[in-house]
């Protein structure tokens, strides 16, 4: 097994201080190959050693900028530490370089929804749910996108599948409330904040909001 195997298997297993012992061997076997920086680098981050894993991640990109993984893994390093602009070039980069994976994708939407970038961030969004279609996550954040520039029939149907993936997913009704509110359907709405207390007793947004359209109906069941 070579050192790379044995450093991933380790990794795998919890055990960090003999990956970074294997990694560490694999450079200097074989100190222009770029994975076994792309490793080292992924251990770090795993590690929060978010600055070592940075200057490891553009080691491998400098030694062969065709290595989407090592594109990827520098996104995640600005990602971590919510550095949303400076995260979108390298995962575009994993993605040009033929990273076709639902992660990259979804990092590289994620990246643009918390940066309000909402248009740009839907298409990648969209195409994560295509590579991931059972990850209740992904079509989650899809949902609270496609809400974001108005397209509430697709946002409703989103968290509807959502809530099919992972049928206690609370932030999916008290979303679908918020949805059926802008289509004008109060009772609709009351439901999916009812139930996402039921699931989450302490959810204060779905709470709040229940009370607001509890109040709203009784005003207009009293005019």
């Amino acid at each position: 097994m070579d050192y790379l195997t044995q450093g991933i298997q380790y990794m795998q297993e919890q055990q960090y201080e003999e990956a970074a012992q294997a990694f560490t061997q694999a450079i200097e076997e074989n100190p222009n190959e770029p994975l076994g920086y792309v490793n080292f680098g992924n251990l770090l981050l795993h590690m929060n050693d978010r600055e070592r894993a940075e200057r490891f991640f553009k080691k491998a990109i400098e030694l062969n900028e065709d290595v989407a993984t090592a594109h990827y893994g520098l996104g995640n390093v600005y990602y971590e530490q919510e550095k949303y602009e400076e995260a979108v070039e390298p995962f575009q980069k994993a993605i040009q370089k033929g990273l076709e994976e639902s992660d990259a994708y979804y990092m590289l939407g994620l990246s643009l929804l918390y940066q309000e970038q909402f248009k740009f961030a839907l298409a990648y969004l969209q195409r994560a749910t295509e590579l991931s279609p059972d990850d209740a996550e992904v079509h989650f954040q899809y949902g609270l996108c496609l809400a974001q520039v108005g397209m509430i029939d697709e946002a409703i149907q989103t968290f509807t599948k959502v809530l099919t993936l992972n049928a206690e997913h609370s932030d999916a009704h008290y979303n679908l409330g918020v949805s059926y509110l802008y289509k004008e359907d109060p009772e609709q709405a009351l439901k999916h904040f009812g139930l996402a207390i039921d699931i989450q007793p302490d959810h204060m947004l779905a709470a709040n909001a229940k009370a607001k359209v509890e109040e709203l109906l009784e005003q207009n069941q009293g005019e």
